[in-house]
Formats: structure tokens, sequence, C-alpha cells
């Protein structure tokens, strides 16, 4: 018996306590690598959850967020039958009603604005989880339209893009066999434990890390050998700063630029500008650390590099930002290099497994052709050419303007208004629909606008077929029964194709069908997975050999990684550059009446956006939205720990208290989005987007911070 086997045996309860140990994962944070639960389940009840020993990744360990799973699935707020709306829209006023009644209802209307108004009249739309997403794709497209959008308009696509438009695909770190690490913005010992734990390792066997982050985190103070404290949304000229130094000093590989890179010159010659001096006037970082860090991550490769998905860009420049950054790992010769950056070849819900699944099959087979423009195509054309999702970011202005063609309806599978930059204005625009369809856990602030409102389970009431780095694949028994009369997602999906009447008989078929047809093609069954109580490792994994597209020639116009992009410079539209040009990434609001820099959605380590402040557990961490300053600051303000403070933007206000740190820089404010009661991006524009991607500038926007008049002191 291995060591795994040992202690996972030795978990097991006494044969008289009647408790069961089922594995499942925790799918609150998606949709990397779920971490493995063992979850304790007595008389169909769930008692605790623990992580799972020798589980991929996580190996036994969870965060604040999945060591609260079990009040997660037990909280206030579950939604027990599907509803209809039976009061205003808002107001919350449902009646219960049968799932045959809500499939009825929501086919005949979805059917009849298909007939009058097209396909496309229906916008379809998915938040988290996103595990399900292939289903919901692949039901779009069999309706007939790809109006199909995700929060990844505001989620990890733009940082998708920039390296797309370098390389032709998602690059990732192969930290195992690297001399330098580069964070750029990445707080990973808060953010991602498990990327955490291997950030450690790295540091203790020798290697060298540079964080660039505005703010001090535990992970700049823990582990960084050199920390560039730029101002926000200066990501780009700090990297083309970095670039300069790096070709001036004779550092860069120059035989890789010259048989990979395209674009050099041009790119060379926008990148003179950014001398020393200049980049740290723009940044904010003192040139003498500019050298150091550039001579470090150019001279001690190989190197890999990081950043989550959206730090960069949420930015109105972030894209260009982040082409920059990928522009500095090219010059170093560190893309598709071994201990540099490798690609990513997803395998199933964006992870990258080492084998193929039929996922791009099961979505594609059923796309129509000749439709309307999605929904933000003709407004934001490099999102177009990139992307197979509408931009949700114009999905408000589309409703509200009927251009170039009328929303009817929304189907909403977990959407969060508060993704959305001035979220109630979304809201608002609802009530020019004919149906909002919602489905999701809990009754939301969102699902309160819906005209028909269906009920999902929890990753811990259903199966999912999951697949991890390395060749690993599992698919989860449910842990318990969903609870009321809850659904997974798929089933939800496959039922409703067939009220639909659509020609898909593959996904009419039924959820275990769908699972069973995306890994027909391996040697491993649904069974086989289900009955294991770890992972499986595939017989078709192949590791990636490091190389394979500098041989062949990558995935871009040109065969190689384009500093100058082709593509952009084929659309011919005015305002969108080739190079990784770098713009300021303000608002247009006045400096004077909002002095300070406002940033948000940096993380809370009890929370992800606002799924989990209603869970007590992890509210308690942080019960009341704060938002973070500079003492110095807050001193010139006559603001003390736990004073009231009216944060204001040019879009609105909220009203938080006041939380002083030496980890913010002076003239900077930092606040967690999700908060109903003090909403972070109530206080971004609707139109402060990125022109390239359409990302939406939550990371930096001018604000004010007035002390309120009465507060109330924090005990």
């Amino acid at each position: 018996m291995c060591e795994t086997d040992q202690r996972l045996k030795s978990k097991i309860p006494g044969p008289d306590t009647g408790i069961e140990i089922k594995h499942s994962i925790c799918d609150i944070c998606t949709p990397g690598a779920h971490c493995g639960l063992d979850v304790y389940v007595k008389d169909g009840a769930i008692l605790k959850v623990e992580g799972t020993e020798g589980f991929p990744g996580s190996d036994g360990k969870l965060c604040t967020k999945g060591a609260c799973s079990r009040q997660y699935v037990y909280r206030e707020g579950r939604i027990k039958t599907p509803l209809r709306r039976v009061g205003p829209r808002g107001s919350g006023s449902f009646e219960p009603i049968s799932w045959e009644e809500a499939y009825r209802e929501i086919a005949g209307t979805l059917n009849r604005i298909k007939k009058e108004d097209g396909p496309e009249a229906v916008a379809w739309y998915t938040g988290y989880s996103k595990w399900y997403r292939p289903w919901l794709h692949r039901l779009v497209h069999s309706f007939g339209s790809e109006n199909y959008g995700t929060e990844s308009s505001s989620c990890f696509k733009a940082t998708q893009m920039a390296w797309t438009t370098v390389t032709g695909r998602n690059y990732r770190p192969d930290l195992r066999n690297a001399n330098t690490y580069l964070g750029w913005g990445s707080n990973v010992l808060i953010n991602w434990h498990i990327m955490g734990k291997e950030l450690n390792a790295f540091k203790a066997r020798g290697g060298k890390v540079i964080i660039i982050d505005p703010r001090e985190t535990p992970t700049s103070t823990k582990l960084a050998d050199i920390h560039l404290r730029l101002r926000p949304g200066t990501d780009g000229a700090l990297a083309l700063g970095l670039c300069h130094l790096v070709i001036e000093n004779g550092w860069l590989d120059r035989d890789y630029v010259d048989r990979y890179v395209y674009g050099f010159e041009e790119f060379r010659a926008y990148a003179a500008r950014f001398t020393p001096e200049y980049t740290q006037e723009v940044t904010g970082v003192p040139k003498e650390l500019l050298y150091a860090a550039a001579k470090l991550y150019a001279t001690n490769g190989p190197a890999a590099a990081y950043s989550p998905s959206a730090t960069l860009t949420h930015h109105i420049n972030g894209y260009n930002n982040f082409r920059a950054v990928i522009a500095l790992q090219a010059l170093c010769g560190n893309i598709d290099r071994k201990g540099g950056m490798l690609p990513i070849h997803t395998s199933l819900v964006y992870t990258d497994c080492g084998f193929d699944t039929k996922e791009h099959s099961f979505v594609t087979d059923t796309a129509p052709q000749h439709c309307k423009e999605r929904i933000g195509d003709a407004r934001f054309p490099v999102w177009a050419a990139l992307s197979d999702e509408f931009q949700a970011m114009d999905l408000t202005r589309q409703i509200e303007e009927g251009t170039p063609y009328p929303i009817k309806a929304l189907v909403g599978f977990g959407m969060n208004h508060r993704m959305f930059p001035q979220p109630k204005r979304l809201l608002s625009a609802l009530d020019k629909l004919e149906l909002v369809v919602c489905v999701d856990l809990v009754m939301t602030d969102m699902g309160a606008y819906a005209d028909i409102l269906l009920p999902a389970c929890s990753s811990l009431e259903r199966s999912e077929l999951k697949g991890y780095p390395g060749g690993l694949l599992t698919c989860t028994e449910p842990a318990i029964s969903p609870l009321y009369s809850s659904k997974p997602d798929p089933q939800i999906i496959c039922e409703l194709a067939s009220y639909l009447d659509l020609n898909d008989p593959l996904l009419k078929s039924g959820y275990e069908n769908t699972m069973r047809y995306l890994i027909s093609d391996l040697s491993v069954t649904l069974e086989e997975l289900k009955a294991a109580p770890l992972p499986i490792r595939v017989k078709e994994f192949k590791p990636y050999r490091p190389g394979t597209y500098l041989e062949r020639g990558f995935e871009t116009r040109s065969g190689k990684l384009e500093l100058f992009s082709l593509l952009i410079d084929a659309l011919h539209r005015p305002g969108l550059d080739p190079l990784p040009t770098y713009t300021d990434s303000f608002d247009s609001s006045d400096p004077v009446r909002f002095p300070l820099t406002l940033i948000t959605g940096a993380r809370l380590p009890n929370a992800i956006h606002s799924r989990l402040h209603d869970v007590p557990w992890v509210r308690s961490l942080r019960p009341e939205p704060a938002a973070d300053l500079n003492p110095g600051d807050a001193a010139g303000l006559g603001l003390q720990e736990g004073d009231g403070i009216c944060l204001s933007t040019s879009a609105g206000s909220v009203h938080v208290k006041a939380h002083l740190t030496e980890a913010v820089s002076p003239g900077e404010v930092y606040l967690y989005h999700g908060y109903r009661e003090a909403d972070a991006n109530e206080l971004i524009p609707a139109d402060h987007l990125d022109p390239y991607s359409g990302f939406p500038g939550f990371r930096q926007t001018r604000c004010a911070v007035t002390k309120e008049e009465r507060t109330e002191r924090r005990q």
C-alpha cells in the first residue's frame, strides 16, 4: 500500500459511526486547480470537509474559502424550486412552479423571439462556475446564434488575447526549471495557495524572485529579491523600460530574436524613448532598481513569469501593457523554453492536461453560419478577431440602444451584475427585455430581476468531469444528493435543449452521455473515473517538448513572435496600434476634484468576488467593507483607523470604513469589490473600457475621499 493510500485509509471513521467519507472537489474558485475535498457525510448530510491528501496540487490543503464549503452548501438563500416572478422586476416576489412549467415558459418565449427577431436577439451569459461552459456554448450554437458571453469579458480573456496576439496561444511558467521568477501583480501567497507553495519551494532552492506590484504584499515582503513598486496602470511603461535596458546593454538573446521574433526593429525604435529616466518619471520606480531588475531577469535565465488572470488587463491600456510584458520575455528567449514559458493546450475548460478531449468539436460541431455580428464586435474589433464570445461589457449599451439590433431576452447562468461597471445600469436595462432567466445556487440581486429563476446545485451535489495538469482526469460523484429541487447546470442545459426542440441529439441525450462523448477518444471510462478516489493519469498523456513551436513556427500570421502585430495592422482601425504602445490609463475626470487613484479588485484571502460575502465564517474575517489608505494620506484627511469615509468618483460614491496600512503607497486607495452595501464597481464609469479588449478599467480610476461627519469607531 502506497503512502497516500495509507493516509487516506487512516481517515476512515469507525464502522459504528455511520459516517462516510465522500471524495469531491471545491469549485468556489474556478476554473483552475480545484482542490480535493474529503466530505464527511452522515444520513445524507455534510458534517465537515477536509482536504484530500495526495490530491494533485492541493495535497490535503484548503484555503479559507474551501474550508467553509459546508456553510457554502447550506447557506441561507438557496433557491429550492423553480420560481416565476409575480411582482415588479427587482422586487424579489416569486411563486414556485414546476420544472415542467419553467421549461415550457422559457422555451415558448425564446422560440417565439427566435422566429420573430432571429436567434441573436437572445443573449446567453455565464458567470461562475465555469465548469459547464462547453455545454452552454453548444446550446447557444444549436439555438442558431453566436451570442454567447461569459464573465471572461472582464476576467482572463484579455490576458489570453495578448498572448495570442504575440505567440498564437496562451503560455504558462515552467517554474520547476527556472532560475528567476518574474511575478507581475502576483500575490500568490494570498491568491493561489497551490502556486504559493511552489514559489516557496522555488525560493528555498535558490531561485531569484522579482515582484512588480504597487502594494507591499505577503509575496513581495517574504519572497522578493527585488520589488518594483510602480504606479498603477504604468505596467506597460515599466515593461518597455526594461526592454530598453535589455536591448541597450546587450542582454537580449540576439540569435533567438533574429530567428523567432517579428517586428523587432519597429519595437526597438519605439522602446528607445523609455529611457531609465523617463521610465522612472512615469512609473515612480527608481532607475537603479529598473537596471537591477532588467539585469537579473535577462542574465539569470531561464526566467519564468506569471500574472493573474486580469491584474494587468483591468486597465484601459491593459491589453497593450500585457503585450509589452510578453515582449520582454521574447527578447530574452524565454518563450517556448524549458524553465521559461511553455504553451498551454487546453484539454477541458481552460485546463492544460496534456491530452486531447473532444471539447472543441463538442462546442463547434453545431456552430451556425452567417450569423449577425455578436454583441460588441463592431465596438471592439480586436476582441472580435480573437474571441469566440460576445463582449459583455457592451451588453448594457446594446440593450438600451437597440443597435445594431435589439436584444429581447437574456439567459444567465451564475450571472452576477456586479461584474459590470456601473452594475445598477445593467439592472435598469433589463426592464426593456421580454424575458430574463437566471440559473443560480442562491437568490442574488441579479436573480431578483429574473422572470424565471432556476435552482442549480453545488459541486458537492453533482458529478463533474475535471482535468488536471500532468495528464490527470477525474469525474466526481455527488457527496450528497442535490438539495431541494436543484439540478446540475449541464442537466438543466440538456433538458432545456429538448424543450427548445433543437436539432441536437447529443445534447438532448443528457449530461451523462455528453460527458462520455467528451472523453470518448481516451482509454479511460467514466465509470473508472468515478470509482477512483483520486484523479487518474490517462494513457494518452503526452508531455510537451520545449522548443516544438520554435521548430515548427508559432500560430501567428508571420509564424513568429509578433512584437508588431500583423492581425491588428490588417484591421486598419485608427487608434489601434500594431505595437504595444503605452498610453495613460486614467479616466477623464478632473484630477483636482478627484486627486487620488482608486484600485478595485485586490484580493482578500476570504473572498472571491461576491460569492462568499453572505457566508458567515469568511465574512467574519472582514465583516465591513473597508478602503485601504496610506497613513500619510489619512492624516491629511483627518482620518483614523475605522473612521467612516465617503469614497467617490465621477460615476458615484460608496460609504465604507477607513483601513490604514503602509502596504498602500501614498495617493492610492484600494477597495475590494462585491459588497452589496458598498459596491466598488458602481464607482467605475461604464465607458471606462480598453479599446482593444473591451475590459473595464477597474484598477485605475480617479477618486476622492472625505471623512464622514458622524463615525462609529471600530472597537
